[in-house]
């Protein structure tokens, strides 16, 4: 027994030790992690520099600056993706730094949307005023990496690689048949005849109406496409246009022979070129600086020191009821940030950044209610992305300007709901019954387990109509609008920037700084501070619980685990998630 309580109590000592031991290296880690990801450490640009902007990457609208986000736990570092506004920022402030020489672009594999890669474009032909160069390389140009890479001064192809141009095409799936044979009936309610997001449970094709937009909307996108690649390479319209109907371009050496490439490189001849360029000796490195490091650089604009502030918050995501997580955006979490910024007397004006396909409508409108209350103290503009659509342009219709790019995707004015019949799913194929009492004749409506009676569908589309009335009316008296001319722009149909610009859905095209201008000119403010929301946590015990209170992680991993097969997910977690009356842009409606 002595012999027992020897080993016994020796075991409990020895884990006890060992587990103080692991919590120290634990916290060690955690304390070297917060401390290099707050410390300030200003990176130092040497003369001969060229910026490396790769963009291989899904690119997010504002950068995530917490380290534990994508830890790599590997190698012990933490891993952070510029968003779009640093990558912005830097390829502006670049410009003008007499230490950057050029831009190095990757970009062929760019997987973000076509108005994110417009900003970038106009950016990289901006940044080419200076009389720097922009080379582009890659051994893959997907025909949106490639879009991208028209803005360079030089397009290098590796000799073996391959390059898209073929022209745009939407591809939709289908869920009824597969729907019918499993036992699952989707019970639909919408307003719209354009409204789309629902024919994918309910037909086994595409609608004519939805034909009909879907075919316009990527025809004008495509033919934006083609002239500004046309324009990049100092084509004719005709000429890039008939490369891409017949996809002239079946190995590198046509993207040579059309024009669409400079050259035929490997990296070490596009290094050599580069060298070239800044007149470099053979022993001369040659200085590539990263969008990560260069950002950490010191900023020599001038800071105004200017009282008033223009705030930007950044709203993307799906439109959801409460909190939502970091790819969401929550009613409770954006409209938080929403009297933050309304009752800040310092800011004199709010650019709504919105990157979104819709989603909740109780949620959608809650956030509309409070843009109207800032309005009310101070100019709101609003700056479209890649989407915002459908509760997207719910929260921005009432905005004081809504500025688009001309390749956004916008409008989607419709609602939807869904209520799925499972009854015949459990009944049939699983042997499982269901049998209950009630109260009174409604007790259990929206229950899964039996359909729809024809009283109660008349209950639900009332209910339906009744939002998307109000969701007319929203845009009516935002956009100062006749309810009829609503009503020709409506019904569910989706428009690009373009298209919304000529509707009178929005007010004039550009990026995010056309609408920082006009919301400094809405406020009579010639000098101002720009302050972003949400705000970083810049404290790592923050950072930290964030991340654990968050599922974000969990979807990234299901994204990465399917690949390819991810939309479908998507499209059949809707069906199993949605509640309530949608305002969403159709998730079916993959451009590529």
């Amino acid at each position: 027994m002595k012999q027992f309580f020897k080993f016994f109590f020796a075991s409990m000592l020895g884990f006890i030790i060992g587990s103080f031991l692991l919590l120290f290296v634990l916290f060690a880690i955690i304390g070297g992690i917060i401390a290099g990801s707050t410390s300030e450490v200003e990176v130092t640009v040497k003369p001969n520099s060229i910026l490396h902007v790769n963009l291989d990457y899904d690119i997010a609208e504002k950068t995530n600056n917490n380290p534990f986000e994508d830890f790599n736990f590997s190698s012990f570092e933490p891993k952070i993706t510029p968003g779009l506004n640093d990558i912005i920022k830097t390829i502006k402030r670049a410009k003008t730094d007499a230490n950057i020489k050029g831009i190095y672009l990757e970009c062929g594999m760019f997987t973000s949307g076509f108005a994110t890669a417009e900003q970038i474009r106009s950016a990289l032909l901006d940044f080419r005023e200076s009389g720097k160069f922009v080379v582009s390389y890659s051994e893959v140009y997907t025909q949106k990496g490639y879009y991208v890479a028209s803005a360079a001064s030089k397009i290098f192809l590796n000799p073996t690689g391959l390059m898209e141009l073929r022209g745009l095409n939407s591809q939709i799936t289908f869920f009824k048949n597969m729907l019918d044979k499993v036992g699952v009936e989707p019970q639909v309610f919408y307003c719209g005849k354009f409204k789309s997001a629902t024919e994918p449970f309910r037909y086994d094709k595409m609608s004519e109406p939805n034909r009909v937009m879907v075919a316009d909307l990527i025809g004008n996108l495509n033919n934006y496409m083609m002239q500004r690649i046309a324009d990049g390479r100092k084509l004719s319209f005709d000429e890039v246009k008939n490369v891409s109907d017949n996809m002239l371009i079946q190995a590198s050496s046509d993207a040579l022979n059309y024009k669409m490439v400079d050259d035929l490189y490997y990296t070490d001849q596009v290094t050599d070129y580069m060298r070239k360029q800044l007149k470099l000796g053979e022993k001369d490195k040659l200085q590539l600086m990263t969008v990560n490091k260069y950002r950490r650089t010191a900023d020599g604009e001038k800071k105004s020191l200017d009282d008033k502030k223009i705030a930007i918050l950044y709203a993307q995501g799906e439109i959801v009821d409460g909190k939502g997580d970091r790819s969401e955006i929550g009613s409770a979490r954006l409209i938080e940030q929403l009297k933050k910024i309304r009752e800040d007397e310092k800011i004199s004006a709010l650019v709504l950044r919105v990157n979104s396909p819709g989603g909740s409508a109780l949620a959608s409108d809650i956030i509309w209610r409070e843009v109207q209350l800032v309005k009310a103290k101070k100019p709101v503009v609003v700056s479209m992305g890649d989407l915002a659509a459908s509760g997207g342009y719910y929260i921005s219709c009432g905005a004081s300007k809504i500025v688009a790019l001309p390749n956004t995707l916008t409008g989607s004015i419709g609602v939807f709901g869904i209520l799925p019949n499972i009854q015949k799913l459990m009944n049939e194929k699983l042997g499982i019954t269901f049998d209950g009492v009630s109260t009174g004749k409604y007790s259990d409506l929206g229950t899964l387990t039996r359909p729809v009676r024809e009283d109660e569908k008349l209950i639900i589309q009332r209910g339906v109509d009744s939002i998307y009335l109000k969701f007319r009316t929203r845009v009516a008296q935002g956009r100062n609008m006749p309810m009829n001319l609503v009503d020709s722009i409506a019904q569910g149909r989706v428009w690009t920037g373009q298209q919304g610009l000529a509707n009178g859905l929005v007010d004039t095209l550009g990026d995010i700084h056309t609408a920082l201008a006009i919301a400094a000119k809405l406020a009579k403010a010639d000098k101002y501070r720009i302050v972003e929301f949400p705000k970083s946590k810049d404290n790592g015990l923050e950072q930290i619980f964030e991340m654990l209170d968050e599922e974000t992680n969990e979807e990234a991993h299901i994204k990465a685990s399917l690949g390819a097969l991810y939309p479908y997910y998507q499209q059949l977690k809707m069906l199993s998630t949605i509640k309530g009356v949608q305002a969403r842009l159709p998730y079916e409606l993959y451009i590529n």
